[in-house]
């Protein structure tokens, strides 16, 4: 019997695997790559008798290759909170979904194993920039002041090394980090010790530096729009910078605008709490679009289509809209 995890390679997928493999061992067969790269069932090589867990991918998206790993008798456990649609009724499958838009993978995992190995939820959930949830967990924790901040600053760092277009754009590719992260019990050892987050954080703060030079190239009285330059550094910022410009428009929806290596653009949007229309919502108007309610993205937006989709998403968030 073999065992597959496919999980997204951002630090929520990252640190709900952390806290799995901590509750057994870690190994098996990984299937990730970067934050935009979510179809990964049909990657899955699995067949009758082996298992399958898959972290913070949406059920919607990976429908296909699910029905199929279900149909070829492969034991499935899903811990998702993106749009999941119609979930699928078969034996095969474990479902823990959630789509709210204070939980993430990791806190659905740290519910699913009673808080266990609830510090790399912390890390999880404020990478996924979910800072109040984070907090609250670390309070649960009782962990002091400067462990939140070491923690908070790692799971921003992880997050933050999943966004680029391929692997080649990322400082470390998730598979490889997932391993590494494997060997610290305690993700605060993990930032104390490891070179490779010495990496991710002096690339983190290089990086960031450049984005938050930017100017948006759009600002109405709801919405914000910037367009990144094409280049590694903005792609593997893209991220970051949309959970940064969130707080700093918190009345505003923003989107971050990436140029595509073969043509078009990856967009990431994120919307304030409480708006009449959520980000994923607004995104899957838009094919290869989707997400959650607070925080979503379209895979590819053809080059023709920037002006009506900045146009769509002025309209649409425009105050009193």
């Amino acid at each position: 019997m073999t065992h597959y995890y496919a999980f997204n390679g951002d630090a929520d997928g990252l640190c709900a695997l952390q806290q799995l493999w901590r509750s057994g061992a870690p190994g098996g067969v990984l299937v990730t790559g970067v934050k935009r790269d979510i179809a990964l069932l049909e990657r899955v090589d699995a067949v009758a008798g082996d298992q399958c867990t898959v972290l913070d991918v949406s059920l919607d998206v990976n429908r296909a290759g699910l029905l199929s790993l279900l149909a070829a008798g492969v034991l499935v456990r899903y811990f998702d909170h993106h749009f999941a649609g119609e979930v699928p009724a078969h034996p095969g499958l474990e479902a823990h979904l959630d789509p709210s838009a204070e939980v993430c993978t990791s806190i659905l995992v740290d519910r699913w194993l009673g808080g266990s190995f609830r510090r790399w939820a912390v890390v999880g959930a404020f990478g996924d920039g979910l800072t109040s949830e984070g907090h609250a967990l670390a309070r649960a924790a009782a962990l002091p002041p400067s462990s939140v901040e070491r923690l908070r600053e790692l799971g921003v760092a992880i997050n933050y090394n999943a966004y680029g277009e391929t692997i080649a754009d990322l400082h470390v590719a998730p598979a490889v980090l997932a391993e590494e992260m494997a060997g610290y019990a305690d993700p605060l050892d993990f930032a104390e010790q490891s070179m490779t987050y010495r990496l991710l954080a002096q690339g983190y703060a290089s990086d960031m530096e450049r984005a938050r030079a930017l100017a948006p190239e759009r600002a109405e009285s709801g919405s914000v729009l910037f367009v990144l330059p094409d280049a590694p550094w903005a792609r593997r910022a893209s991220g970051t910078l949309a959970n940064d410009l969130a707080k700093t428009f918190a009345d505003r929806a923003v989107a971050i605008v990436s140029p595509k290596s073969d043509g078009g653009y990856l967009v990431s949007l994120r919307v304030p709490k409480g708006a009449a229309v959520g980000a994923d919502e607004f995104c899957r108007r838009f094919p290869s679009g989707g997400g959650r309610k607070a925080a979503a993205g379209i895979n590819h937006l053809p080059a023709a289509e920037l002006g009506p989709f900045a146009d769509a998403f002025a309209e649409q968030f425009a105050r009193g809209a």
